[in-house]
Parts: C-alpha cells; structure tokens; sequence
C-alpha cells in the first residue's frame, strides 16, 4: 500500500500535497509495474504565505512522475512521492528528512523552498549518504557546503551567480551607482550579503549601505530610511513574499519611488495582492516563465498541468512557474541518476548525476550537467528577470 502522510495540522490534506504515485490505479502509472515503488521525500513549505511555492513543486514533481511512471518507471519500478510540510522552519525540516530517509526509506530527499532549511537538511544527507536534490533554495552553501562526501545537487538559481545578474541588471537597466541592500536576516540573507558585497567590488561600485530585518518585520521605513539619506539609487531587496511586499509599502509610505532589484523571493506567492499597486515595480529574477513561453515543449508541459490540476484555469494560476520547471527538470535528472546508477543505494545515485549525459528539459538542454565538485545544473545564462502583471509573472521587456 502507499505510505501516507503523517497527520498535521498544517492544511497538508487541502494542499493536495499527498502525490503519492501508487502502483497501479492512477492516472499515468502503467498496470505494467508491479513491483514496489521507489520513494522520494519531498520536504518543503507546503503552508503559510509561500504555501503557493510550495504547491508548484509538488506540483512539478507530480507532472514528471506521472511522465516517468508512464513510460515504464525506473528499473523497472514506478515512482513515488512522499511530501512533508517543513512550515519553512529549520528544525520541522530536519525532523522530516529523518523520519523519510529511515522510516520511509525514500532514495532520494527533494528540498523545498527555504536556505535555512535546506542548510540545516543537506549535512543529514550527507551523513546518511542519501541524495539531496534542491529545486529552489538558492543558498551558495547548500551545494558548496565544503563536505568532503557531498551529496547535494541542485536544479535551481545560485546566489553568488543571482547576486553578479543583480549587479549587472541594476547597471544597465536603471544605470546604479550606488545601490543600497536591505536583506532578511537570516542565512539566506548573509548568502546574498556575501554575494553582492563581491559582485559589487568587482563591478567597482561603492554601496550605499547594508540594512537587514526580521522575517516577522512589518515596517522597514528605519532600514530604508537610512539608505535614501546614504544616496541609494537603486536597492537590491532579498527576502520571501511577506516581508518583500511590506519593504514596497514602506517605500510607499515614504513616498520614495527608487528602483527596487530582487531575488526571486516575490514570486513564491501572493506578492502582487499583499504588496499593492507599486508590486508590479519590482524587477525578479528567475530560472523559467510560461508567460510569453511558446516553446513545444513549454506548451506540453502547461498542457499537461491543465488537464492534471483542473484548479489551472489561467496563466496566473501557473505563478511561480519557476518552482514547477525547477521540480519538474530536476526530477526527471534524479530518475535519470538512478538509472544511470542501475541501483537505488544512496552513493550510487549520487554518482548517477555524474553519469547523466544529455536530457532535453523544461528549461534548457542538459548536456552533463552536473560532474564533482559542480552541483548546480542551472548557471547566469539561464536566468531571466520578470515582473507581476495582472497576477502572471511576465519577463521584463527592455
């Protein structure tokens, strides 16, 4: 029988974050596979503001499965997802890693949504030798986590490459002299300190300044404050939905209109209704948008999620689309390791990756895209910025 999800009173049940793939009797599973499942954990914020982040990675990862599984599954087996709801916080997500790789068994754990979750999750993976695979946390440390036996991949942005696109972007498209940062303060944050501290010395730019602020913040007119009396002309803002929409109403309420560049943190859920009118004014970037997307394969795949969610009534309804291309490429790259592997042993995965030759993906062609010492399958050239617009994330037009 399918293995089902701990109960929680989270809303994990009205997510309909179970995708649990079974052997026979669901859409897209062949009859043909009756031998038991190969299990891969999904922890990831499946509640709370970045609940709709979280939903487009399961959802992703569902889409692929049910491709995978269609085709014959893996060695011969289906696949199977077990998902755990972390609620972004650090020790939930340990707390689940633990009980899917030794109760579960899964061969696989995919990371959700949050840096400080997944820091706190991949040396678990490390020291259980079991496959981390991150379709959005874009922490530098999660791959580059300086294990001697690592075992974390990564299908997703990286900050040290996100900060030198930020860099490049506020230069040429709102000609930046001297940017101010205002980042969460969290691992996270200290991730892109580090990062555009470097970019900026390197594009010989001086800062304005360096401000931080709780996650729990709601007004960060102080922080900015200080920035506009430093002379910033342009803020590099990282952070998730929540406090990203209340630094645009505290831009609002001071009246100050300065071009704001940031991580991808407003995609992940409701930034365009919480942050108001001005949402639109930020520029995001990202690994993949549908908007715009006329790619067969981009059409398949939205074609393919329509008739799987029927709750898919619009392109709004796809937003963040980086958080389904991300789970789906990369959960095609993990059925790829595996058989590479011809095992589903833990170290053996792991040097799957590195065996994994060409794959035509949602957003790109991977040619080897991982090998030692490079776990990051996505680089700058495939990156793009967007905006909110009428509820899609649209590419940025210059």
């Amino acid at each position: 029988m399918p293995i089902r999800p701990r109960p929680s009173p989270t809303r994990r049940a009205a997510l309909g974050v179970a995708l649990l793939l079974g052997v026979s009797g669901v859409s897209g599973v062949s009859t043909a596979l009756a031998e038991d499942p190969i299990r891969i954990g999904l922890v990831t914020a499946l509640s709370g503001q970045s609940a709709k982040s979280g939903e487009a990675i399961s959802r992703g990862i569902g889409l692929a499965i049910d491709e995978i599984n269609a085709a014959g599954g893996v060695l011969g087996r289906p696949l199977e997802l077990v998902a755990r709801d972390d609620e972004a916080n650090p020790s939930k997500g340990v707390l689940a890693a633990r009980e899917l790789i030794q109760r579960v068994g899964v061969v696989a754990l995919v990371g959700g949504l949050d840096t400080p979750v997944s820091m706190a999750v991949v040396p678990i993976a490390n020291q259980m030798k079991v496959p981390f695979l991150g379709p959005w946390a874009a922490g530098t440390g999660i791959t580059r986590n300086g294990a001697a036996d690592n075992y974390a991949f990564r299908v997703s942005a990286v900050d040290a490459l996100v900060d030198e696109a930020l860099v490049a972007y506020a230069v040429k498209t709102h000609g930046a002299k001297k940017p101010g940062l205002i980042l969460v303060n969290n691992a996270w944050g200290e991730s892109n300190r580090e990062g555009l501290v470097a970019a900026l010395k390197a594009a010989d730019l001086p800062s304005a300044g360096i401000e931080k602020y709780e996650a729990a913040d709601v007004d960060m007119v102080p922080q900015l404050t200080r920035l506009k009396e430093a002379g910033a002309d342009t803020l590099f803002l990282v952070g998730n939905v929540g406090p990203s929409a209340q630094v645009v109403k505290s831009l609002d309420r001071m009246g100050w209109t300065v071009p704001v560049v940031s991580h991808w943190g407003p995609a992940g859920g409701r930034f365009d209704e919480l942050a108001g009118p001005n949402a639109g004014k930020v520029h995001f970037i990202q690994t993949f948008t549908f908007a715009g997307n006329t790619a067969p394969k981009a059409l398949a795949v939205l074609d393919a999620l329509k008739k799987k969610y029927p709750a898919i009534k619009s392109m709004a309804d796809v937003t963040p689309a980086v958080g389904i291309a991300n789970a789906y490429d990369a959960t095609h790259l993990l059925a790829l390791a595996i058989k590479a592997a011809g095992s589903t042993k833990g170290p053996e995965v792991r040097d799957g990756f590195y065996k994994v030759a060409t794959y035509p993906g949602l957003i790109k062609t991977y040619d080897a895209p991982f090998a030692p010492g490079r776990h990051d399958a996505l680089g700058p050239k495939d990156y793009v910025f967007t905006r909110f617009q009428n509820g899609e994330i649209v590419a940025v037009s210059n």
